[in-house]
């Protein structure tokens, strides 16, 4: 007699409701979803948790999930099964994703298999769940839209989290002149084994005077801007003629004054990793694998939690004293 085929089921952290860190609700009965044509299941071994993913839980975010919804971009794992029509991947590749279907805080992800690439054999998974959105984003923000020429200056300002050290990393590689700010002497430290030349206080009420002794009288060319709802009129008088700050991160809004554009020519650019085409992705995608290849791009993992402390990573990562490197949930 044909038994009917009975559906495993797996750890999940499920969100029934906008709100806090608390809203964040660990089950263990949540079925493993299936991958239709063109898709993977990955078997998650680290997922990256992001900023933005905060945002989106809160409510606050322009992009709002049908509830319930499990977050999560960035997995690394191995591929557990593949739809049809996937040529690509088989059963048993070791593999990092940009985003993915079914959420990334999970024992078991679905990802459309063009945001799926090939984990190379000298990253663990806890760096390879630190490639996706970091390093996508920075490569966005630098090469695709700041346009970033060799013998021009950046500065990465946040430079500790994880998009901060895949910007200087890249900065460093494509021949800029690297500046970088963190909130912690140990995130200084970092930033400058990660491609910094100088690295700067952002806490230090002067800190600005100092980046601006360090460029000389011509400024920075590009700064990649983590929170500029702080930041970016301070940015506006940093900026060389024709400057850009490239908006990665925000949390509010902020007064400035456009005639600092006006007296430099600057720009202020949005950077949105969501409205990259596939060429684009892929072009990415390249640049990185790359860098891994010749051994200039390392992630740096910073907080592990297991999945049961989701809702303290959720927390710190929103108000810790400092980010150092890229924030993790190990399964």
């Amino acid at each position: 007699v044909a038994m009917a085929a009975t559906r495993s089921v797996m750890r999940a952290v499920r969100v029934f409701e906008f709100g806090g860190p608390e809203v964040l609700k660990l089950q263990s009965d949540v079925l493993v979803p299936v991958p239709k044509e063109n898709q993977v299941l990955i078997k998650v071994h680290a997922c990256g948790v992001n900023p933005v993913e905060t945002y989106i839980r809160s409510g606050t975010y322009a992009r709002k999930p049908a509830l319930p919804y499990t977050p999560g971009s960035d997995v690394a794992g191995v591929i557990e099964s593949v739809g049809e029509h996937v040529t690509a991947f088989k059963k048993g590749d070791r593999v990092f994703t940009l985003e993915t279907l079914s959420g990334g805080y999970a024992e078991y992800a679905v990802a459309a298999a063009s945001r799926v690439f090939p984990l190379p054999d000298k990253l663990d998974f806890r760096q390879g769940a630190a490639l996706g959105v970091p390093y996508f984003t920075a490569y966005r923000a630098l090469c695709q839209k700041g346009r970033a020429k060799a013998g021009e200056s950046v500065l990465v300002h946040g430079a500790s989290g994880g998009v901060g050290l895949a910007a200087c990393q890249i900065a460093r590689a494509c021949g800029l002149k690297v500046l970088g700010t963190a909130g912690t002497e140990e995130g200084m430290n970092m930033i400058l084994r990660n491609g910094a030349h100088q690295a700067f206080n952002h806490r230090d009420p002067n800190y600005t005077e100092k980046i601006k002794a360090g460029t000389g009288p011509g400024g920075v060319d590009i700064i990649i801007e983590m929170l500029s709802n702080v930041n970016l009129d301070a940015d506006l008088q940093l900026l060389a003629c024709a400057g850009r700050v490239m908006v990665v991160g925000c949390r509010g809004r902020i007064e400035i004054n456009p005639r600092d554009t006006m007296s430099r020519e600057s720009s202020i650019i949005g950077v949105s990793l969501f409205l990259a085409t596939e060429e684009e992705r892929r072009e990415c995608a390249t640049a990185i694998l790359d860098g891994i290849e010749a051994g200039w791009l390392k992630p740096v993992v910073g907080l592990e939690y297991p999945l049961e402390k989701v809702a303290q990573a959720h927390e710190d990562i929103i108000h810790s004293s400092g980010a150092r490197g890229k924030m993790v949930l190990l399964l």
